[in-house]
Formats: C-alpha cells, sequence, structure tokens
C-alpha cells in the first residue's frame, strides 16, 4: 500500500519562501494558498450549466511572492511534475501588449489569470476570470466548479454549486464519524484529452437538437421524446448529464439531513453512468470502485474528475479507513495512492 504524509501548509510555505529568498535575495512580502477540491457527486454537470457538490481540500498549493516596480513579472515554481523552463520572466501586460500561452505550459495559468485579472471585482467575477484564464490561455474548456470551490469553501462544508446561475450553498459534512477517502488509480489515459472536448460538443448538439440553451434546461422525460432527434451516443451523454443533475441535487439534500446511505447510493448510480452512457470511466477506476463497495462502513464510491483514470472518491465510515485501504490495494491490479481529507477552507492570505 502506498503511504503517503499530507504536506502541512507551514512546510510548504517554509520551502516556498526558502526557494524565494535564493531566487530574489529577499524575504517574499505576501503569501497564500489555495485548495485542491474533490467532487463528491456532479460529474461533467458544470459545463452543462448544471450541479456539482465538491469539497475543499487541506491540500493546497501556496504561493508567495512581492510587488516590484519594473514592470516585470518573474515567476518561479517548485513543483517537480512542472515542465521546464522552471523560471521565466516577462512583462506586464498593458494596453498595447497582452500575454500570450506559451511555454512552460505550468505558467500558462498564471499568465492567463494576470492578462484577464483587472477584470475581475465581486467574488464570482474573480472566478470567471480564473476560468476565462483556464479555457484562453490552459485550452481547457472547463467549467466554473474548481475556480468557486477554491473561492468559497468553508472548513466543514461541501458546497452545492449551481452553474447556471453561479448560486453556492454550504453542505454540512461535519460528522466526526463520517470519512472521505480520495484513492488514485496513478494512471492516465491518453483518451482523456480528447474526449472530454468531445463529450462537451455531443452534450452541446443535444441541446440544440431539442431547442435548448444547455442540458440543464432538459428533463428525462423530454429527452425520452426527443431521442429519435439526436444519435444514440448523443443521447446517452445526455442521459448521464440530466441524470446527474437530478442525483446531484438528491444527494445534497440527503446530505442535509445526515442520510448518508442514500447519498452512498447516488454515488453508485453516478459511477455507473458515468461508466456506461458516458463512458469516461476505465478499468482501473471500475477495479477501485467495486473493491470500496465490499468493505463494511463504505456508503458509496464513484470515479470522479475528468475520468479515463485519475481518482476514485469514496464516503464511508472514519472507523472503517484502515480497512478500507487494505482491502483496496489487495484488490487492486496497480498501485494506489490513498488521501484521507477532512472539508477545508477556500483561498487564504497567509501573511501580508
Amino acid at each position: 500500500m502506498a503511504a503517503w504524509r499530507r504536506p502541512q501548509a507551514g512546510d510548504l510555505l517554509a520551502e516556498a519562501r526558502r526557494a524565494f529568498r535564493e531566487e530574489f535575495g529577499a524575504e517574499p512580502e505576501l503569501a497564500v494558498s489555495a485548495p485542491g477540491r474533490v467532487n463528491l457527486i456532479g460529474e461533467h454537470t458544470d459545463y452543462n450549466q448544471g450541479l456539482v457538490l465538491p469539497m475543499a481540500l487541506d491540500l493546497v498549493t501556496v504561493l508567495v511572492g512581492s510587488p516590484r516596480a519594473d514592470g516585470l513579472v518573474s515567476l518561479l515554481t517548485t513543483s517537480e511534475d512542472a515542465d521546464e523552463p522552471r523560471r521565466l520572466q516577462f512583462p506586464l501586460p498593458t494596453a498595447q501588449r497582452s500575454l500570450e500561452p506559451g511555454t512552460p505550459h505550468w505558467a500558462n495559468y498564471v499568465k492567463g489569470v494576470i492578462q484577464h485579472y483587472p477584470d475581475s471585482g465581486a467574488v464570482t467575477a474573480r472566478a470567471q476570470v480564473c476560468q476565462r484564464a483556464e479555457h484562453s490561455f490552459a485550452g481547457v474548456p472547463c467549467g466554473i466548479m474548481d475556480q468557486l470551490i477554491a473561492l468559497l469553501a468553508q472548513k466543514g462544508h461541501a458546497l452545492l454549486i449551481d452553474c447556471r446561475s453561479l448560486e453556492t450553498s454550504l453542505v454540512p459534512l461535519l460528522d466526526p464519524k463520517l470519512a472521505v477517502l480520495i484513492t488514485n488509480s496513478n494512471v492516465r489515459h491518453s483518451l482523456g484529452s480528447s474526449e472530454y472536448p468531445l463529450r462537451r460538443r455531443q452534450c452541446e448538439e443535444v441541446a440544440r437538437a431539442l431547442g435548448k440553451d444547455s442540458l440543464r434546461e432538459v428533463q428525462l422525460e423530454e429527452l425520452e421524446a426527443g431521442r429519435e432527434l439526436v444519435s444514440k451516443e448523443g443521447f446517452q451523454r445526455a442521459r448521464h448529464v440530466v441524470g446527474e443533475i437530478r442525483r446531484t441535487a438528491q444527494a445534497a439534500a440527503a446530505l442535509n439531513r445526515g442520510d448518508y446511505k442514500a447519498f452512498g447510493r447516488l454515488m453508485v448510480e453516478s459511477h455507473n453512468s458515468l461508466r456506461d452512457d458516458y463512458e469516461v470511466s476505465c478499468p482501473e477506476l471500475d477495479q477501485l470502485v467495486q473493491a470500496a463497495l465490499s468493505v463494511p462502513g463504505v456508503y458509496g464510491s464513484r470515479m470522479t474528475g475528468g475520468g479515463f483514470g485519475g481518482c476514485t472518491v469514496t464516503l464511508l465510515e472514519a472507523s472503517a479507513t484502515a480497512q478500507a485501504m487494505q482491502h483496496i490495494q489487495e484488490q487492486y491490479n496497480g498501485t494506489a495512492t490513498f488521501y484521507l481529507s477532512q472539508a477545508a477552507d477556500g483561498a487564504k492570505v497567509l501573511h501580508w
């Protein structure tokens, strides 16, 4: 079983400060952090203006920096996974000069936010700026979920997000007897990069065929009635999305009333739909889910994220976590990595 130690925010901050001192010869004036997230349910619904239910993780990215007066931006990453170069410098955008995406790829996320950030104001506007940066600089046609959960998360709660209205509501996830286990399959199939935009196009085509702006406006009965207007594959994709939006609303209600068994059943239904109708799962994810579901104390398990590899998320009794991790690894053909996390806070200033 692959062991994993959660890096503490303080450790990351110390590492970031050390790297800054070595690179720039001074102490940074600002330190901020932003969390990772896991989506509990509501997969491939965000770009269809649907509902999602993520929670922030106590796994964070830390950024430190200082203002400079010469109009330049210098970036340095300490991530071992980042492509080269790990350092770069460029001028701030002006009315006459815009930033452009390029290499290294990791810097495109930062450059995109710098380019678009002057347009931001309110919290949801800042989330949209970061989404726009990901679209135009990172080349990922993502929804708004990641940005909103990073900004608005509160400790001890998941966040129900309406991706059409951008309204949010906190959903309690405070029960100390409950645990959220994230299992990384440590595989990534190359299909993911091409299939994600294809799924998005298929959803848009079905919505247009049914005379709707998005699949959020489609009911299952309407989809069934319009089955002859769309391809078989398009129908399946839309059936997942329309059903998943309904499941997410039901799941938030179940969590609000503390009905973990109902929540777990909806997680399993979500996984089966992603596997069969949306066709974004893979054998490794299916194997992890089935292994988790055979452990006493597990309420539900599903793939999470874009699919074709990556992670599963499992809701279970906290007392069952050690047994679950051991059993999943014994049943899994690969090497899994496990992450246990509480629902955490969103982005914050650590030092100013």
